[in-house]
């Protein structure tokens, strides 16, 4: 793999911002357009950046496959968690409503919860995607 010095640096530099970008999607899916799915795909785009720039070997490193196993898991569960949440506290799966005192506030935090659980798992589905297709390139 050639060293390329600007695309380096460059990469380096733009890295914090799509990372940045990536959370603000996040955060601000729920009142706007966006929200987990997105927000999952632009860091998973950010890492495989740093992937294609550095070598997957660099960015296993950063990013080991415990991690990514864990993201896709621990997402998934975190999305599942709300639901059985509501359904314990006598809600339908998916109703939010109980979460907190006021039926706006439940709403809003179950939609951030399910979200912050799709962006996790889309994240590290897409890097986990991304890693295993380099990998077997290499070998």
């Amino acid at each position: 793999m050639k060293e390329y010095l600007v695309l380096r640096v460059i990469t380096k530099l733009l890295l914090p911002f799509i990372l940045l970008f990536g959370l603000y999607v996040q955060f601000h899916g729920d009142f706007g357009p966006g929200g987990g799915f997105q927000a999952g795909v632009i860091f998973a785009a950010g890492f495989i950046l740093y992937a294609m720039v550095y070598g997957v070997k660099a960015a296993r490193k950063v990013l080991p496959i415990g991690i990514l196993r864990g993201g896709i898991a621990g997402g998934l569960l975190l999305y599942a968690l709300v639901g059985v949440a509501n359904l314990m506290l006598g809600e339908n799966y998916l109703n939010y409503t109980p979460l907190a005192e006021s039926m706006k506030e439940g709403q809003h935090l179950g939609i951030f919860l399910v979200e912050l659980g799709v962006g996790i798992t889309v994240a590290s589905v897409m890097m986990t995607v991304f890693f295993t297709f380099a990998t077997w390139r290499e070998d």
